[in-house]
């Protein structure tokens, strides 16, 4: 999904543009002014720099979120956005370039303070943060809020699981909404208002990283309602709700009880944000190029449809950033689904996926490169290597009729196989496979689902999958933090398979990839570390229940009127939404 930290390496790789400048007669990143837009200025600085405060911010997005509560999420946008309002433990640093993947204090004054075997973490909280209601920020707050987003799967099921897999006790703690008890889990001990510590079962080297979850954002336990919560989230950042309608559109204003003394990391610039769902992909494109709202809310790019008229005119090509997301576009196969449960078939359609009419039909290059491995190149602990490797990526027939035989499919089979709705690109993309699998006999049908439920109601559902038997599914996944734990582990970690919201879509539950992968996070030394990872993606290609398709690629569009616009690679290469500003 995002990203987060502790002492881990990060290697970044992004394209970067030279002597890149400011939009319009602005300020440049260095505050000097002049200059005009350049493609990729937004990749390595702020662009359009502005420090005056006023004006409404406008997102649009084409679906609805999975929820905007943030202990019921797990969308990247929504992370972004969420800090808006909610006030994590731990942040990533609102910068330009680079120094946007640093974790910086947020709600906590310093970073964690971890014990030698990394297993148990401290933060102390800053002093003055206070809720809407003026009502001030404790740490029962925090804790309260870890509880509740991890271990109340009957009531928030859309967020990750790291806390109960990792905390002492968390795989038999049922959550504060079934257990009553004013201690709750006792591994989060609360000694103080203004102190929080984690008492873990096995060592945890990245938990910083953790830390910058928005389940880590405070609730007051008096105004949680579960699920309805979202109706009503109490801010505790810059802005609060004016009002919420579910699934149609949201506002936000200023938060008169935020005090910029304690929260050196947001501007708050903006007046009030105004988010609208449901709007057609393709009008939100037009709306941007119009200039009638600041951006795209799911921070992936223009649509294929789109993307000719902005290439082929110098002036707009020159408002948009391309940067690499951090993330891979990948083809999911359930293991427990027929015939995927044959490794040998799994194989039959890793060879037969044309990669290069995926990456032709969003666009080509401008989307993604073709991938390889899941972990795609701009995350610690890539390594280059590809075990099902095709001349000019376009499939080998052969071999993949080879491997049907091998199933016993010699004359193929019918199967399933899903994409969203409401990003046209990714039903492009599963079309273009559906066209390679008839080569070797194999029939897919599409279907198709809304974003906002993709997870919830449909894929991350094991029952729902086996029962209509969807044996692929169209995915794809951005680091949680830029390490290789903070890629995969909810991916294909056996520990994150639930009863709804997963996205361990292939049901993955290997002894030896849930045993590396718990080595990893539990090795000290960084260089090590970064090696497991690799080791992990390997062991996850031999599988083959995961076909990379696009390590992926944004182009996004600047509109003259946005401000203080710049890339955020802790965010899936999508716009900063705590930097954004308008100058309308």
């Amino acid at each position: 999904m995002n990203t987060r930290k502790a002492t881990a390496a990060v290697a970044i790789t992004v394209a970067l543009a030279l002597g890149a400048s400011a939009c319009g007669g602005s300020k440049d990143s260095d505050g000097k002014g002049g200059g005009s837009s350049k493609a990729d200025a937004g990749l390595t600085s702020l662009v359009n720099k502005s420090d005056k405060k006023g004006g409404t911010v406008t997102l649009e997005h084409p679906d609805v979120p999975d929820s905007l509560d943030p202990g019921n999420t797990y969308y990247g946008w929504v992370q972004n956005f969420s800090r808006l309002y909610g006030r994590s433990l731990t942040s990533f640093d609102p910068k330009a370039g680079k120094d946007g993947l640093k974790v910086v204090p947020d709600l906590a004054e310093k970073l964690g303070e971890a014990s030698a075997d990394a297993k148990t973490w401290t933060y102390t909280l800053r002093k003055g943060v206070k809720f809407e209601d003026g009502t001030p920020v404790t740490s029962k707050d925090v804790k309260y809020a870890v509880e509740r987003s991890n271990f109340a799967p009957e009531a928030l099921s859309n967020g990750p699981t790291y806390f109960k897999a990792y905390l002492e006790g968390g795989d038999k703690y049922k959550g504060p909404y079934k257990n009553k008890s004013e201690d709750g889990l006792k591994s989060i001990e609360t000694p103080d208002d203004q102190t929080i510590i984690f008492n873990l079962k096995k060592p945890f080297a990245d938990f910083d990283y953790l830390a910058t979850f928005s389940q880590t954002a405070p609730v007051p336990a008096k105004a949680d309602k579960g699920a309805s919560y979202v109706k009503k989230i109490v801010s505790s950042g810059p802005y609060k709700f004016q009002s919420y309608q579910e699934g149609r559109s949201a506002t936000l204003v200023r938060n008169p009880q935020w005090d910029k003394k304690t929260d050196p990391i947001r501007p708050a610039l903006p007046d009030k944000i105004n988010i609208r769902f449901k709007v057609n992909a393709v009008t939100i494109d037009n709306n941007l190029l119009a200039d009638n709202i600041t951006a795209a809310a799911e921070g992936l790019g223009l649509q294929s449809k789109t993307q000719p008229k902005v290439i082929t005119q110098k002036d707009e090509l020159a408002r948009t950033d391309n940067p690499y997301a951090g993330a891979t576009s990948y083809m999911a196969m359930n293991l427990k689904v027929k015939p995927f449960d044959n490794v040998d078939c799994r194989k039959a359609v890793q060879w037969a996926v044309d990669k290069a009419s995926v990456q032709s039909v969003i666009g080509g290059d401008k989307k993604g490169d073709v991938a390889s491995t899941l972990l795609p190149p701009s995350v610690n602990g890539y390594s280059k290597f590809d075990l099902y490797q095709t001349p000019g990526n376009k499939g080998d027939v052969a071999k993949a009729k080879a491997s049907l035989k091998k199933c016993g499919k010699p004359n193929g089979f019918k199967t399933t196989l899903t994409a969203r709705s409401d990003r046209p690109d990714e039903v492009s993309m599963a079309t273009a496979i559906q066209e390679s699998l008839k080569k070797i006999k194999v029939s897919a049908e599409i279907k198709t689902f809304p974003a906002g439920k993709y997870f919830a109601n449909f894929v991350g559902v094991p029952s729902y999958v086996h029962e209509h038997k969807i044996g692929l599914m169209m995915m794809a996944w951005g680091a949680d933090w830029p390490t290789g734990f903070g890629f995969l582990d909810q991916i294909v970690n056996g520990s994150a398979i639930k009863p709804s919201g997963g996205n361990n879509l292939m049901e993955l539950d290997d002894k030896k990839i849930n045993a590396t992968l718990t080595k990893g996070i539990g090795t000290t030394d960084a260089a090590e570390r970064t090696k497991i990872w690799g080791e992990v993606d390997k062991l996850v290609m031999e599988n083959a229940s995961a076909v990379p398709l696009l390590y992926r690629k944004n182009f996004l569009y600047r509109p003259k009127s946005a401000t203080n616009v710049t890339v955020t690679q802790a965010y899936l290469g999508m716009y900063d939404y705590l930097l954004i500003g308008s100058s309308k």
